[in-house]
């Protein structure tokens, strides 16, 4: 059974009234219980309810990052090799529909002039994301541009267009460990209403694509849902929902939590479902308790002060420096981002709020060497 049809066995209505109906008792059973928390401890810890008990959440997070994952932060740098795309999103800057857009797809040289300036950094970890173009900037051009890269890199994420499984596969032998796909939100019946055109709409592919890549032997497999579409607490439901069923069946792969919320982008329509920094707080503290190997990755998105809160208590993986338009880090400083950076810090200034609080900034996950591959 693949996670398409398991989630089709769920109401969006049902489990939202679920979520809204938990009451404090429910989140104090989720905190007092000994072992492995359920989906249902989760609904309880997301709830409205449980706003109350987010101080004590925080500190058993806390407690748990640190046990499990120490005194350490991985630092990764998004590098944006393209902003053509085919899809018509209506979130996004990067769709099709943003005529008002300059697109660009990095040449060779280009990409190397981006490296040229990320290496003046210590980054070891690189995250390749284009838009979803299979023309400008699909799976040959990307597997050439991992090519360029691993010869600079250690550690090579994707966030790209789904792929089917024989090309996760051959990605995977180029280089790439993780890949980073979002449902974007677990609402099937509005899915299309954002997604209008492009192979994008095709909710059952999408929501598929993570079996792909652990059927593939990728390392690592990031899941978010972006927070500002539907209801944030019923996407986020389903987003734990979609681990936990991952895990069970590929229990050999690593997996990581983004938590994007709508950041302003050229283009951009009315937002809703706003998300507060505390409702933030107590998700991420929610995925924490809920699964405490579970990698937490908050990117530059969100304030220099909630990422600095956020790092001591279940953040395990920050970017900083970053830029959201192809060619950001050496062409022209026009504007061509996907999302407007919110924290603006460079990697050294984060580096050091980092150290100062007690922690190891660590430039690259994980080392091919320690698998054998050498």
């Amino acid at each position: 059974m693949t996670f398409n049809e398991y989630h089709a066995q769920y109401d969006w209505d049902q489990i939202q009234e679920q979520i809204e109906s938990k009451t404090i008792n429910d989140v104090d059973r989720a905190l007092q219980k000994k072992g492995p928390l359920n989906i249902d401890d989760f609904a309880a810890l997301i709830s409205k309810a449980a706003a109350e008990r987010l101080e004590v959440m925080a500190q058993r997070s806390r407690a748990l990052t640190l046990k499990r994952f120490g005194r350490t932060m991985q630092m990764y740098l998004p590098l944006y090799l393209s902003n053509e795309c085919s899809n018509c999103c209506t979130y996004c800057g990067f769709s099709h529909l943003n005529k008002d857009l300059k697109r660009l797809t990095l040449t060779d040289e280009q990409i190397i002039s981006e490296i040229n300036v990320i290496k003046k950094w210590p980054y070891e970890h690189i995250l390749l994301l284009t838009g979803e173009d299979a023309k400008n900037s699909g799976f040959e051009y990307l597997r050439h541009a991992i090519q360029i890269c691993k010869r600079y890199f250690k550690h090579i994420s994707i966030e790209v267009q789904p792929m089917d499984t024989e090309e996760y596969r051959i990605l995977g032998e180029e280089g790439v460990s993780a890949v980073m796909v979002y449902q974007e939100t677990y609402h099937r019946e509005n899915y299309k209403k954002y997604h209008t055109a492009g192979k994008k709409s095709i909710f059952s592919y999408r929501i598929e694509t993570p079996d792909r890549i652990c059927e593939a032997g990728i390392r690592k497999v990031g899941l978010g849902c972006l927070m500002g579409l539907e209801d944030w607490r019923t996407d986020c439901f389903f987003t734990a929902m979609h681990l936990r069923y991952l895990e069970k069946k590929y229990w050999r792969t690593r997996y990581s939590i983004s938590l994007p919320r709508l950041r302003p982008h050229a283009g951009l329509q009315d937002q809703k479902n706003i998300q507060t920094d505390r409702e933030l707080l107590q998700l991420i503290c929610a995925y924490r308790l809920f699964d405490p190997d579970v990698e937490i990755s908050l990117s530059t998105r969100e304030s220099a002060i909630f990422r600095d809160n956020a790092s001591k208590i279940a953040v395990t993986s920050l970017s900083a420096g970053s830029r959201t338009d192809p060619g950001g880090y050496s062409l022209s400083k026009e504007e061509l981002p996907q999302f407007i950076v919110n924290d603006d810090r460079s990697p050294e200034e984060v580096a050091a709020m980092l150290m100062k609080e007690g922690y190891e900034p660590v430039w690259k996950d994980w080392d091919p060497v320690l698998d054998g591959n050498f």
